[in-house]
This record gives C-alpha cells, sequence and structure tokens, in this order.
C-alpha cells in the first residue's frame, strides 16, 4: 500500500510540505506498453485486410475501446517502432498539416530584420504522414529538405501513421486526406514547390480512428477497409485486464468492479460517459494502492471504495456513492 501522496492535503495545517515531494512512479508505467494490447480477432482480420489492399484502416468505436492503442500495437507488432507517428484531428485542421507546418511569419521576420536564422528549413516542422514519407526514402534523397536536427533513419524505413479523432477536423478533410494518402506524396509551395514522393514498397501504413461524432462522408468511406470495435462485455473486460495488469479476473475484488462497471455502462445508472477500458485499468490500480485486497469484496470496504470512484464516474453531477449503493443492494450476500 502506498503512502497518501502529498500529507496534509486536506491542508489541515495550512502549511505546505517542509521539502519538495517526491512523486512516485505513474502506477500505469508499463501496463500500457503495446505489448500488453488484446486485440479481438475481427480486428485482426481487417488489420491484415488493410495490409494486403494497402488502404487506409478506419476504426470506428465509443471512446476508451483501444483505438489509439491499436495503431501503436500495430507499428510495434510489425518492428516499425514502439510508437505510430501520431497526428490528431482538430477542428481547424487542413490536409496539409498531416505533412507539415511551416512558421511564414518567424521567416519573413527574420528575413526583414535579419536576425536570426536566414535558413528556410529552421521554419519547417514535418508531421506525421510527411516525416513518414521522408522515411520512405533514402537519406540522400531528401537530405535538402532535411532540418540540421531532424533524424533520418538513412536507409528507407516503414512507418505506421495514425490519424486521429478525424471526426473532430472539418468535413472537406477526409476527402482532403485520402487525396494524398492515395499517391503519397506532397508538395511544400514554400520551397519552390518540390514534390516529395514515398517509394512505394515503402510507403506509410495508415489508420484512422474516429469517435463516430459525425457521420464521414460516403467517398471517404469506400476508400477505406472499416472495422468498428464493438463495445466490450464482461468476458471481454476479464480478459484485457488479465493481459494488461496481470490480475486474476476471478479474484472477488476484480469481479465486484468488473461486476459494477458493467451496472454503470447499463441503463439503470444513465450516464452519459460510460466508463471503459481505461477506466477500469486505472480504477483497479488506485484500489490496490489504497490497499484493497483481491479477495475483498466492495461491500467490506465501501469506505475505500468511494474514494476512487472520481476514476470511473465522470457525469457531472452524479452522485457516485448512491450508485455504488444501487449496485451493492443488488449483490447476493448483502446484508439488509
Amino acid at each position: 500500500m502506498l503512502k497518501d501522496i502529498i500529507p496534509d492535503l486536506a491542508n489541515e495545517t495550512k502549511n505546505p510540505a517542509p521539502a519538495p515531494v517526491v512523486l512516485p512512479a505513474s502506477l500505469r508505467a508499463g501496463s500500457e506498453h503495446p505489448q500488453h494490447y488484446v486485440p479481438d480477432k475481427g480486428l485482426v482480420d481487417a488489420i491484415r485486410a488493410a495490409l494486403l489492399l494497402r488502404r487506409p484502416l478506419l476504426l470506428t468505436g465509443e471512446p476508451g475501446t483501444g483505438k489509439t492503442q491499436a495503431g501503436h500495437y500495430l507499428s510495434w507488432k510489425g518492428g516499425f517502432g514502439e510508437e505510430a507517428l501520431r497526428f490528431e484531428a482538430k477542428s481547424t485542421s487542413v490536409a496539409r498539416d498531416l505533412f507539415y507546418t511551416y512558421n511564414t511569419i518567424g521567416r519573413f521576420h527574420a528575413a526583414q530584420t535579419r536576425e536570426g536564422s536566414q535558413n528556410r528549413l529552421d521554419y519547417i516542422t514535418y508531421n506525421a504522414l510527411g516525416e513518414a514519407i521522408l522515411r520512405a526514402n533514402h537519406q540522400e534523397a531528401v537530405k535538402n529538405y532535411l532540418p540540421a536536427d531532424w533524424q533520418h533513419p538513412g536507409e528507407p524505413a516503414q512507418s505506421v501513421v495514425l490519424v486521429d479523432e478525424i471526426d473532430k477536423a472539418p468535413r472537406d478533410f477526409p476527402n482532403d486526406l485520402l487525396n494524398e494518402i492515395e499517391h503519397f506524396r506532397f508538395r511544400i509551395p514554400e520551397f519552390n514547390n518540390i514534390e516529395i514522393r514515398a517509394q512505394r514498397e515503402f510507403a506509410p501504413v495508415v489508420l484512422i480512428t474516429s469517435n463516430s461524432e459525425k457521420n464521414l462522408p460516403a467517398a471517404f468511406l469506400r476508400r477505406c477497409v472499416y472495422y468498428h470495435i464493438a463495445k466490450p462485455d464482461e468476458k471481454r473486460f476479464a480478459g484485457i485486464l488479465e493481459a494488461r495488469l496481470g490480475f486474476n479476473p476471478n479474484a472477488p475484488l476484480h469481479k465486484d468492479a468488473i461486476d459494477f462497471l458493467m451496472y454503470l455502462r447499463g441503463k439503470d445508472a444513465d450516464l452519459h460517459k460510460k466508463p471503459a477500458t481505461a477506466e477500469l485499468l486505472d480504477w483497479l490500480l488506485v484500489l490496490h494502492a489504497k490497499g484493497a485486497a483481491q479477495n475483498q469484496r466492495f461491500k467490506e470496504i465501501v469506505p475505500l471504495v468511494e474514494q476512487t470512484l472520481s476514476t470511473v464516474i465522470k457525469d457531472e453531477g452524479r452522485d457516485g456513492p448512491k450508485l455504488l449503493q444501487d449496485f451493492l443492494s443488488g449483490l447476493p450476500g448483502k446484508s439488509s
């Protein structure tokens, strides 16, 4: 059991810590490594189809079901690196942002004042797909377009590009993106409109995620391999718990946690934000850190469980202890 982090956090003494508190390592350290990811059979089949066709793989599913982790897992499993090259879509994203951004104002200021670097390469930042295309060429072929601190592997290298939450981008972004991905090339107007194209055999593998917050264009969907990660059931949560944390899912504490999670995801709890895998893992890590034993039932440690509900219940204004009591009242063996 870990000691309380930052003693007197309730501020009973009205004094700060006498010396800076040394924070412990994250409880999640190691559990998020791709080696612990457990893809279901449908996802495995979809990945293989996308690789055979060399088409982007579009993953949908509710938040917390492992869409982003799937990209990192594919990169690690393929031997291309422990993390995919990630681009997180925003409401202001345009297709060019996936390749690079250029500090036009900084370059203009340097040219006008003669202050700062006069090398135009110092004002370009390559983003996920641009980096992957550069890596898909011999260093010698692209060296004239690389900033001084840019690390190239030398020989052509394969990359996995993860375009995360594409449904947050403007409506034109998906179709514009696929036009660029089809040829795996991009132009840089700031460098006399030069074109950089990936060697075809090292063309990046692209995985795109969506939380289905808005409909994607039909033309975009036609040019992707598609897979929807289904909502996990109890069996799926149990398998993930064992694979990611090495916890016995049949132990009383863990069984109660999974049962309560399923209760929170059901219509009786009526939560807007349904807790998923990420919440379950975080919650059990905190429970164990606070001293809960795997052979204990929730009804035996109610105060401790209540202290940890902020990791699993994330709906504004919902009474976590009340939801816990409602759940416990239906457990076998609960005293009246």
